[in-house]
């Protein structure tokens, strides 16, 4: 995609339909929404993530839409070309109606320019309400961090031949509920690529393989400031002289098709 021109979501559907890719990072601020804007990152994901990375807590669950307004507008003030995107947190989307007016702040208040529902087709009357109200949707499927306690813990989705199935079907739906775009999260390669054959929306992957045409990852995590990372994290800042220097060695990578590598996805 040209370092130039500011991205949309036509833009970024015309891009991966020409066969290219595109890199996202997760930003909470102004400053480093700023460097990672005029490093090449495609997409800036405000990421419910923060509730740990930020804010200290084991998961994502104790995050309000307070905080994800206040995050978001302090990110949208830092982004001049990427595409910004919000979280929408834990039952901030209980109900449609509910959804609608939580999504009108993170776009009102926030300045995103796109929500993120987890989910699959139990939420495709939420997506459908707001998509039809001009609200740009990313699902989540996969490993859905706000349902971390009835999965069990933060395990790879999708392993068996059921499951698979299920994940599936719910890209599926939600491309006909009318997402934009969809976030794959741990599930091995091979559903990875099914699901990018069988939808047409752009894909963006975490731990989810190379076959996604987007690639994200927590900021935290691809500059080494993790204690136990996952497989599928690398650490950009190691060997390199600056913060510039790891999120540009990123987008390099994530553009040529050289992250993930074999090594960094689950089978």
């Amino acid at each position: 995609m040209s370092t130039d021109a500011k991205v949309t979501l036509p833009g970024l559907r015309g891009h991966v339909e020409a066969g290219g890719r595109f890199a996202c990072l997760t930003a909470y601020d102004a400053s480093f929404a700023r460097l990672l804007d005029q490093s090449g990152v495609d997409v800036v994901l405000v990421g419910d993530s923060l509730g740990m990375v930020v804010q200290g807590h084991g998961s994502t669950l104790p995050v309000t839409l307070d905080d994800m307004v206040y995050h978001t507008a302090c990110v949208s003030r830092g982004c001049r070309r990427a595409l910004v995107m919000a979280d929408m947190p834990f039952l901030a989307d209980a109900t449609p109606i509910e959804a609608l007016h939580s999504a009108g702040r993170l776009f009102k208040e926030g300045g995103c320019e796109i929500v993120k529902i987890e989910g699959g087709r139990e939420v495709r009357e939420t997506v459908a309400l707001l998509t039809s109200r001009g609200i740009p949707v990313c699902g989540h499927l996969g490993l859905r961090p706000q349902s971390v306690h009835k999965l069990g813990g933060y395990r790879v989705q999708g392993r068996d031949e059921a499951a698979a199935a299920g994940i599936l079907a719910d890209a599926e739906a939600l491309e006909a509920a009318g997402v934009d775009m969809l976030l794959l999260e741990c599930v091995p390669v091979s559903l990875a690529e099914r699901v990018c054959r069988a939808v047409s929306v752009p894909v963006i992957g975490i731990g989810a393989g190379p076959a996604c045409p987007g690639q994200v990852l927590v900021l935290y995590d691809m500059l080494g400031l993790s204690d136990a990372p996952p497989r599928f994290v690398e650490d950009f800042l190691a060997g390199r002289g600056s913060l510039r220097e790891a999120v540009e060695a990123y987008v390099a990578a994530v553009r040529e098709g050289r992250f993930p590598a074999g090594h960094q996805v689950y089978r």
